[in-house]
């Protein structure tokens, strides 16, 4: 294990941060056409499971292009990298199972692209006024989603926050209300000024204890203010009887095992109603929907949401993989071999597999005891 250090800021790398915030900023303009009543929010009747189309097709058009961009080089090295097995983790309170590097950068640009589509263009799901006030993001990652907030709501200043300080920081194209801080959203919060809006997303690898999270957000919140979080239940579910001798299956009970093993559950979102109720949220709403794993998906709305999570998948299936299932005592040369197998089922349109997705909202009371 050998530590890197970030590249010094330079003309060149200017230019790079420059081109790659442009590109989150391009990604308001991007939508998609899907029937509402595919959406749990959208007639208000429950949501409808993906079915299987009897001539699936291989995509409806890939959208990712306009997405995938070269990363920033940070200005500071203030904070030293960790190489191991050919990827790179964040060195401030090591642990987080990861990656930080160009990849996964590009997977986690990708991945807003994947939830924004998935909810037709939305950001948040919560009912909030045109320009709540003060916006924390908490695990922000690339930051995409405070900037496009931002942006959207020039009124707001928004917050965007993570162990791994991998934003853009001095950049003519960041929005003047987004700023970005190196934090811990398990450590005690300090700020001295109440949000109205706090937002995270793909949480599920983040937190040893999320209730514990959510019950700091609640005091950092301002009567009326708004949580939301976005997040996915793994394993993962099937249409049919499970594939239990495929790759994908297997790759989903190690995985299960491994970040347990390290501390951390890909189950929580189960619990979130139950975290935001006991610290306080009232008229707490749940919103599921589902991304397919192929376009064995019927339908524009699902095949496209699939095209996004298919990619997001097979670039990070690696990083995902690396260290939890080295936990489990498998070789990285192993883990490479086994992810092909994976990567292979998740083009099977014969293999009919999804995850659950929960968007979860509630508003701590305008006159709270």
């Amino acid at each position: 294990m050998t530590d890197t250090i970030p590249d010094a800021h330079t003309n060149g790398d200017e230019h790079t941060m420059t081109t790659r915030t442009n590109s989150l900023a391009s990604s308001l303009t991007m939508s998609v056409d899907q029937d509402e009543s595919l959406l749990s929010w959208g007639s208000g009747s429950a949501p409808s499971l993906p079915s299987v189309d009897d001539e699936p097709t291989t995509a409806v058009g890939s959208s990712t292009a306009s997405i995938r961009s070269s990363t920033m080089s940070l200005d500071s090295s203030l904070y030293h990298f960790v190489e191991e097995n050919g990827r790179t983790y964040h060195r401030y309170k090591e642990g987080y199972f990861l990656p930080n590097d160009e990849a996964e950068q590009e997977r986690l640009d990708l991945q807003h692209q994947l939830f924004t589509v998935a909810a037709g263009g939305r950001l948040n799901v919560a009912p909030l006024p045109a320009n709540p006030g003060r916006v924390l993001d908490i695990a922000t990652g690339t930051g995409i989603w405070a900037i496009d907030f931002a942006l959207q709501h020039p009124q707001s200043q928004v917050i965007g926050t993570d162990l791994s300080p991998i934003q853009p920081q001095l950049c003519v194209a960041l929005p003047e209300n987004c700023k970005f801080e190196i934090d811990d959203a398990e450590d005690e919060w300090t700020y001295t000024e109440p949000f109205d809006f706090i937002h995270g997303r793909a949480l599920l690898s983040c937190f040893n204890d999320p209730a514990a999270v959510v019950r700091q957000a609640y005091k950092s919140m301002a009567p009326g203010g708004f949580i939301e979080f976005q997040d996915a239940l793994f394993p993962m579910c099937y249409i049919g009887e499970p594939p239990t001798e495929s790759a994908l299956y297997r790759w989903n009970e190690l995985m299960m095992e491994g970040v347990s093993r390290l501390g951390r559950s890909w189950s929580n979102v189960q619990h979130y109603r139950q975290y935001f109720e006991d610290a306080g949220f009232e008229d707490v709403v749940e919103r599921r929907f589902y991304f397919p794993t192929g376009p064995w998906a019927k339908g524009r709305y699902f095949k496209t949401v699939a095209t996004y999570f298919q990619e997001d998948m097979l670039v990070g299936l690696e990083g995902m993989s690396l260290k939890v299932l080295g936990v489990l005592g498998m070789a990285p040369e192993r883990v490479r071999e086994f992810v092909e197998d994976v990567k292979r089922d998740f083009r099977d349109t014969n293999i009919h597999a999804y995850v659950n997705i929960t968007f979860i909202y509630g508003q701590k009371p305008l006159n709270p005891v």
